[in-house]
């Protein structure tokens, strides 16, 4: 059988009409039944196309010039948008990314999990989209002329798009790392080079508290000397009063993961502190913290509405991080065991606990599928799981010692809506009943969503 060649080749320019997104939002149309992903592209749009990369099955191309715009098109606020990799939806008006992201969990429902008849609601927006993240993480460059420069990564390269504000960034962290560039540079602190593995400052990171204004600042660094250290912190308590840490940590790896396993406070507290609702929260250097407090809230409080807590059950909260979740369940539960991976995450979930004058939560080190089927077999009887594993989803075992102790109710908080559709599955198949999925947009402007699924065990 002569193999069918491509309707279309490299490097050739053609008129697209875009009939559907991706899950990461590009542009879909077809030619000849062949499909082409174009990012930037909207659904009922007519455009000019260069096809820049042909596979068997579908081919990539890159937008140049529309012709006919949808009316969903709108001009992306930030000057950097189209080189820089950090968003992904700017173009798009905010109901349709709300659309597209509800979409992208209905499909994942369909095709991976087969559950076409369990509703998805309308995804929960923000009255507000834009500066809501409380964390920046930045890497930081050099200019041909010496001085320090900071932004994020030009898409699929590592090359930084030099910019001096984000957005989606909390407008205090954005001075912040304005703040904190100038005042290196100034000292004449060099820039780490990635390709020759030497220089100094790797990133910026600057936390905030969106409640307590609480500022803390991370020099990430290749060296074990900071440089210009004394006068560097003393610029930057000049420049801010208010900052309540400084903190210094060691990566001197070639590696892209930011933070490194040494970190010092160079200059004031340990932990700044957040409240998310009524709970209160102590943040390290490395915890791990929501970055959008405002919609964690809504989270999280679709959570508990779902775990349907009455003052006499007892939960276990697998995946439980610095315990945000847990405390938040706490507030209605009897009990609640949480179980985390990471020690450090346990020591800070315990002071958290304590923080809120909290006895009724309990922190274990450990991985949930092996604590939980050793405490079914102590005769341990939970009522309700709540699960909020990261992109992966949960572990087999995991999913497996769920089923085996015939929970009345499980709450999945997912931030993958692939995986969790491939685990509905799962415990569907297992005796449990997919009631109801709830999307909620943690991070306008770009292609993530996350979602609070309720499941109840059937009945035999």
């Amino acid at each position: 059988m002569a193999k069918t060649k491509p309707p279309v080749q490299k490097n050739q320019t053609i008129e697209l009409t875009f009939e559907d997104l991706t899950h990461e939002g590009d542009g879909v149309g077809k030619v000849d039944g062949y499909p082409l992903f174009v990012p930037y592209g909207l659904p009922g749009e007519q455009a000019q196309v260069k096809v820049i990369k042909v596979k068997k099955n579908f081919g990539f191309g890159k937008l140049i010039e529309v012709y006919k715009a949808s009316d969903e098109r709108v001009e992306p606020p930030c000057d950097v948008y189209y080189q820089c990799g950090g968003c992904q939806l700017q173009h798009m008006s905010y109901s349709m990314q709300l659309e597209m992201k509800h979409n992208q969990v209905k499909n994942a429902m369909k095709k991976v999990a087969h559950l076409d008849h369990v509703p998805v609601h309308d995804t929960i927006g923000m009255d507000d989209p834009w500066r809501y993240r409380n964390k920046v993480q930045i890497p930081v460059g050099q200019k041909e002329d010496g001085q320090l420069m900071t932004g994020f990564y030009q898409k699929r390269s590592h090359n930084i798009i030099d910019m001096d504000t984000c957005l989606i960034q909390d407008e205090m962290n954005d001075r912040m790392v304005e703040s904190v560039r100038r005042i290196a540079s100034g000292l004449g602190i060099d820039a780490y080079d990635e390709e020759n593995h030497r220089g100094v400052l790797r990133h910026i990171m600057v936390r905030t508290g969106q409640t307590t204004k609480d500022i803390m600042i991370v020099l990430v660094t290749r060296t074990k000397k900071l440089p210009q250290k004394d006068k560097l912190i003393d610029e930057i308590r000049d420049a801010f009063p208010n900052v309540k840490s400084i903190v210094h940590n060691v990566n001197s790896e070639r590696t892209n993961v930011i933070l490194g396993k040494e970190t010092k406070v160079l200059w004031g507290d340990e932990y700044i502190y957040d409240t998310i609702g009524d709970v209160k929260f102590m943040i390290s250097p490395k915890s791990f913290y929501q970055v959008n407090p405002t919609q964690t809230k809504t989270l999280y409080d679709q959570a508990l509405e779902y775990a349907d807590l009455r003052g006499g059950e007892t939960v276990i909260d697998a995946y439980c991080g610095i315990g945000t979740i847990s405390l938040f369940l706490a507030q209605k539960a009897k009990m609640v065991y949480g179980v985390e991976i990471v020690p450090e995450a346990v020591t800070d979930a315990k002071k958290n606990a304590r923080l809120n004058d909290m006895d009724n939560a309990e922190f274990y080190v450990g991985q949930a599928e092996e604590l939980m089927p050793w405490w079914h077999n102590q005769g341990l009887r939970p009522d309700v799981i709540v699960v909020d594993p990261p992109r992966k989803g949960c572990d087999e075992e995991l999913l497996k010692a769920m089923i085996d102790m015939e929970l009345e109710r499980i709450v999945y908080v997912s931030c993958n809506p692939s995986t969790l559709a491939r685990d509905l599955r799962v415990l569907e198949d297992g005796g449990y009943e997919t009631k109801v999925v709830q999307p909620v947009d943690m991070f306008p402007q770009t292609n993530h969503v996350e979602c609070v699924t309720w499941l109840e065990k059937k009945e035999k």
